[in-house]
């Protein structure tokens, strides 16, 4: 029998089967991508499911963030809390639907310390007092949304983005290496009169938060009225107060209060008693060190306004019986008040002579010179640079107040930084902490905008992790110009900062006597006052601090060197500081002050050329060359108009104390003394000159034809001329 081949049965493919096949996969995948998708994002972030598979991180949105402050009451604390709030408006934007919260809760901590216990819906902050949350909060926004401390006052432009996340755990502060920290708001005539289109107290607001982001807890609010003005804004938003040098326990000054009466202490001391006891009595509720101490009716020595006290010995015995009792009357409201006193100026030389008394407990408070040496400050003429340090014997509390800004009449810093560099200031502070000075640091900052740089840096020193001077100086520029500049612009600014005070004229030998801006304008006006005054017949004595020699024209031959000495260096600076491009904070602030510098040196050799071209009775030369010079400084004045746009509309306005356009002004009248000489008396033979034709000036059948130009005029009409 024939075996019959056996073959397996082919199977039916079923195309049901095949997309029953298709379908469970596509269900499959719909189903497995969203959760694989969840399982990614839990490792990384929260996206919108309000949920991790691992939870690590806070995060902090604009929108869902809830802030619980309702356990801690003081207003400095909600006003915080409404700074973290704009600051997550700025930065974050509205996308994420994450429910977490912020709580604020009080534990005994340290003064000013923080603890900060993160989990993924929660951020707890413990704090032992109001800046203790202050400085949490400030921690928050500058570490993690980016706000950094002088945000406002160099307009930085904010990344925004849509949260941030914070790392669970535990986070502890540091105490700052200095106990009290803060700024004295001196010579402010620039944020006196400006609002930043919002209010007149909006500037000063400015001020304090910018302080207390830079740790600082202590501050001045200003001067005279102002400081009565503005303390009550200072200490609501969580600052200490102390108070001027020359207004002892923050009271009126006398003059003020009785302006018909002798300011002596000895014809009047129940009047100077009721005024220091009103002060007490306003400030007794608020944190206040208490700045006892007693000089004249402004920034001098109380015997200036009373001649009875002529030797060093009576002086101190008055002073320091001022001092007790002012201690004395404090200490009667308020048992656990904090003291200070500065040995400032005339009251150093006094303690080194012996002759003062002060209380065991007062901070004693060092000053340096104004240019940022540790040394006694010149008064008038009188320099003896004494060291401002303490010493074996000089024991107890103590402090430093140190100028970025100085106003001195004659060589220093107002509307531009600090002509020494960083790495000098670091020597110095640094020095002043070895020798003690770790109590108190109070730092002159004129109107904060033009000193933000070395203000940040002095900040910067009060903490344990201080950065030197290059470091910080690299993350200045990083942080404050990197958003809009490439990494070979950033390091030309960084170059040009630090070559900034390598430029400045050295008007003395001494390692901080580099001037500032105040140099050239209140030389160059003394100068013309005196010529004005005597022909320069006479050598200038209000000069003689820097330029003592016999004759007008040997200091106007030193004035000249010096100019011509730092010219160079202030170009060269100016043509690197123009290559750094379209950045408008380098243009508000480094390039402008160089401007300044340049345009008012520019001005100060023109000044100088002029006289030289008097001295050979050249006078229509040299009343150009003072044309010339009036439009220096005027181009000084107008750099700083150019850089008032937007908020900063007439931030300059009232440059009072330094006034480059009172400058310009005294060169145009000088222009009128040099035309008096050289065209006089008829006035007009200059005019046709200018005016008229070759032929015609020869043709004199009547004397004018026109009426006489002013001398600016005049001036304008020979430059068009090329004359």
């Amino acid at each position: 029998m024939a075996k019959t081949a056996y073959r397996k049965p082919k199977k039916k493919v079923h195309v049901f089967d095949i997309v029953n096949y298709i379908v469970f996969i596509l269900i499959g995948l719909l189903v497995l991508v969203p959760i694989w998708k969840v399982v990614v994002d839990s490792f990384n972030a929260v996206g919108v499911y309000q949920f991790r598979l691992w939870p690590e991180d806070f995060t902090l949105d604009g929108r869902n963030t809830t802030l619980l402050s309702d356990a801690v009451t003081e207003k400095a604390v909600e006003l915080a809390c409404e700074r973290l709030r704009r600051d997550m408006e700025k930065t974050l934007t509205d996308i994420v639907n994450n429910r977490n919260r912020i709580i604020l809760c009080k534990k005994d901590l340290k003064p000013e310390q923080y603890e900060l216990e993160v989990t993924e819906q929660e951020i707890t902050i413990y704090g032992a007092d109001a800046r203790s949350f202050i400085y949490a909060l400030n921690y928050l926004s500058e570490t993690y949304l980016g706000v950094l401390p002088f945000w406002f006052w160099n307009d930085q432009k904010m990344e925004v983005k849509s949260y941030v996340e914070i790392p669970c755990g535990t986070y502890h502060s540091e105490a700052d290496r200095i106990r009290y920290r803060g700024w004295f708001i001196n010579d402010e005539v620039l944020i006196s009169h400006w609002t930043a289109g919002v209010s007149k107290d909006y500037p000063w607001e400015m001020v304090f938060e910018a302080l207390l982001r830079c740790g600082g807890n202590l501050v001045i609010p200003g001067t005279d009225k102002n400081s009565r003005i503005y303390a009550p804004i200072a200490s609501d938003m969580g600052l200490m107060i102390t108070h001027h040098h020359a207004e002892p326990l923050g009271a009126e000054m006398f003059l003020r209060a009785y302006p018909d009466l002798e300011p002596s202490y000895l014809k009047h001391k129940d009047l100077f008693e009721g005024l220091w006891k009103d002060a007490i009595g306003r400030q007794k509720d608020e944190e206040v060190i208490w700045n006892i101490g007693f000089r004249g009716q402004g920034d001098v020595p109380f015997w200036e306004n009373d001649s009875a006290f002529d030797t060093p010995e009576k002086r101190g015995e008055l002073i320091s019986n001022i001092m007790k009792k002012q201690y004395a009357m404090v200490r009667e409201q308020i048992p656990d008040a904090v003291f200070c006193t500065n040995l400032y100026g005339e009251i150093l030389e006094l303690y080194r002579e012996g002759c003062l008394q002060i209380p065991e407990d007062v901070i004693l408070i060092w000053a340096d010179n104004g240019y940022g040496k540790m040394v006694s400050r010149r008064q008038g003429n009188h320099n003896p640079r004494v060291s401002a340090l303490p010493e074996e014997g000089d024991k107890g509390r103590h402090g430093t107040y140190y100028h970025v800004s100085f106003y001195d009449l004659q060589a220093a810093n107002h509307i531009t930084m600090l002509p020494n560099s960083m790495e000098f200031v670091e020597k110095e502070l640094t020095d002043a902490m070895r020798h003690g000075i770790t109590d108190l640091w109070l730092v002159n900052a004129s109107n904060i905008k033009p000193h933000v740089y070395p203000l940040s840096f002095i900040a910067n020193l009060w903490k344990q992790d201080a950065l030197s001077a290059e470091e910080h100086r690299k993350r200045y520029v990083t942080e404050y110009y990197g958003a809009e500049n490439d990494t070979a612009q950033l390091s030309i600014m960084e170059d040009c900062i630090r070559d900034y005070p390598r430029a400045m004229l050295p008007f003395g030998e001494k390692e901080d006597e580099h001037a500032g801006e105040q140099f050239y304008n209140y030389v160059v006006r003394d100068f013309i006052y005196s010529w004005m005054k005597n022909g320069a017949a006479e050598p200038v004595e209000e000069l003689f601090w820097c330029i003592h020699k016999d004759t007008f024209a040997a200091q106007m031959e030193w004035f000249t060197g010096k100019c011509l000495q730092t010219e160079k260096q202030l170009e060269g600076l100016y043509e690197r500081g123009l290559t750094v491009g379209e950045n408008e904070l380098w243009k508000d602030s480094v390039l402008l002050q160089v401007k300044i510098h340049r345009n008012c040196l520019q001005g100060a050799i023109l000044f100088t050329e002029a006289f030289a071209t008097y001295e050979r009775k050249e006078y229509k030369k040299a009343f150009f060359l003072l044309g010339n010079a009036a439009e220096a400084f005027e181009a000084a004045d107008s750099a700083m108009r150019d850089r008032e746009h937007g908020k900063w509309k007439d931030f300059y306005a009232n440059d009072c104390l330094t006034d480059v356009k009172e400058t310009a002004y005294c060169l145009k009248r000088l222009m009128g003394y040099m035309r008096n000489l050289g065209d006089g008396p008829d006035f007009y033979k200059w005019q046709r000159e200018v005016t008229y034709s070759e032929n015609d000036c020869k043709v004199v059948l009547i004397t004018n034809m026109e009426n006489h130009m002013t001398d600016w005029e005049l001036y304008l009409a020979g430059k068009s001329r090329q004359w």
